[in-house]
């Protein structure tokens, strides 16, 4: 007994397919993917330094009578599509994600297609004073850190104008998101600029680093008035111990050595509290589950949005 499709079967499905699949049949050549409702441009940058790779999303419809809230987003190449379709799926029904109003999407990345570039970030990000690092790869340039406040400047000086002569913006409602070295940089730039943002949110935030060096910083925070600010810290479950999958790695013991000395979880709960107390700020403390400090970004950005955009009431 045969089994199968005729010849004459077959040659009916692969009609029915090239109709479908129009720009097949045609021969047209295939197009770059795109960024739905996304512009792209570079800004700041001088000499020998390169500029800034700005990624902006604007929701359709009218804008907001007070003008459109604002996400900011450090690591732009790697979290930019992320957020612009936590905006367009999520966005359009409060009813169902308590997201009471669209919202802009800005990511501030750096030219080039790979997700981090991690020489500039390792200076951008950092606060002062910094040190110098041996390079990343043979014959490579030193790695250096410390340039947070330069930084914060270009972000507050020359991007969010760049931002508000292309879309009117609610200047009350503006957010910072930053992951790991992303979310050392807004705990130092709430420090700095406190009144910057409304709301600020830290994934995995690096305290750790350069011997805590962010905590001479966060003193100042607590001599300063209060300014109203939200805080929003999180971490992954598995950034103090090994996930299951870790836990029979040839180099099990290097990485619970390097968990123990971050201490991710744990100084980020300390941070929460700390920041709990100055008067005038609140800050929020949130454990992603099962997650470790390289696949957290989904769910903190999920919870970035909506403990920014959360409706009232």
């Amino acid at each position: 007994m045969r089994t199968g499709l005729s010849r004459r079967g077959l040659a009916a499905l692969s009609a029915a397919w090239l109709m479908l699949r129009p720009s097949l049949a045609s021969g047209a050549a295939d197009e770059p993917a795109r960024l739905t409702g996304a512009v792209a441009f570079d800004l700041g940058g001088h000499g020998e330094r390169a500029p800034w790779r700005i990624t902006l999303y604007v929701p359709p419809g009218e804008v907001p009578a007070d003008g459109w809230p604002v996400l900011y987003l450090l690591d732009g190449n790697a979290v930019t599509a992320t957020a612009i379709d936590i905006e367009r799926v999520q966005a359009p029904y409060p009813d169902a994600t308590g997201i009471g109003t669209r919202f802009v999407v800005v990511g501030i990345g750096y030219p080039g297609d790979e997700p981090y570039d991690g020489l500039r970030r390792s200076w951008d990000y950092t606060p002062p004073p910094g040190r110098s690092y041996a390079p990343s790869k043979p014959g490579g340039p030193a790695i250096r850190t410390g340039g947070a406040d330069a930084f914060l400047r270009f972000v507050l000086d020359d991007l969010r104008p760049a931002i508000a002569r292309r879309c009117r913006v609610d200047p009350s409602r503006q957010a910072v998101f930053g992951h790991s070295f992303g979310g050392l940089f807004v705990l130092y730039a709430l420090t700095r600029a406190p009144a910057a943002f409304s709301h600020w949110i830290a994934a995995s935030p690096s305290i750790y680093w350069e011997d805590a060096v962010l905590l001479g910083s966060v003193a100042d925070l607590e001599r300063a008035p209060p300014n109203g600010a939200h805080v929003l810290l999180l971490a992954g479950a598995y950034e103090e111990a090994l996930a299951p999958f870790q836990r029979d790695a040839p180099d099990r013991e290097a990485r619970r050595a390097r968990l123990a000395s971050t201490r991710t979880v744990g100084l980020t709960r300390e941070m929460t509290e700390r920041l709990s107390r100055i008067s005038g700020l609140t800050s929020t403390f949130g454990l992603i589950p099962g997650r470790t400090h390289m696949t957290v970004l989904p769910e903190a950005l999920n919870a970035a949005v909506a403990f920014f955009m959360q409706r009232s009431g």
